[in-house]
């Protein structure tokens, strides 16, 4: 929390903490992006990438990319969504990316697709 002592680090300067990067993507996704109907939890994340750091002042944008959608086996009920988060800077600069899965409530559970 010292600017001083911060020029001195590998990162020459000060920076948030990845993980308080990722709890403000989730606030955002949450207020955003996931069914506040349907959504049933995810069963977590993969690849999860800190590219870039995230300095005081800085203004956050998220972007989500679906690339999978698939009903469950075993629970024809539900439908699996994956997706590609990733957090931008001003500059739209990715700053923190992840592959996500979302399970879902299906509309019609004898549908053939999503």
């Amino acid at each position: 929390m010292d600017p001083v002592k911060a020029k001195e680090t590998v990162f020459s300067g000060l920076i948030a903490s990845g993980w308080l990067t990722a709890a403000l993507a989730m606030r955002m996704i949450v207020d955003h992006y996931l069914s506040h109907v349907a959504s049933l939890g995810s069963p977590g994340v993969d690849e999860l990438r800190w590219l870039k750091p995230v300095r005081p002042g800085n203004s956050l944008s998220l972007r989500v990319s679906i690339v999978e959608t698939r009903r469950s086996q075993t629970k024809p009920d539900r439908g699996i969504v994956g997706s590609l988060v990733e957090v931008l800077n001003q500059d739209h600069e990715i700053v923190i990316s992840w592959k996500g899965m979302n399970m879902l409530q299906c509309r019609n559970a004898s549908a053939d697709h999503l």
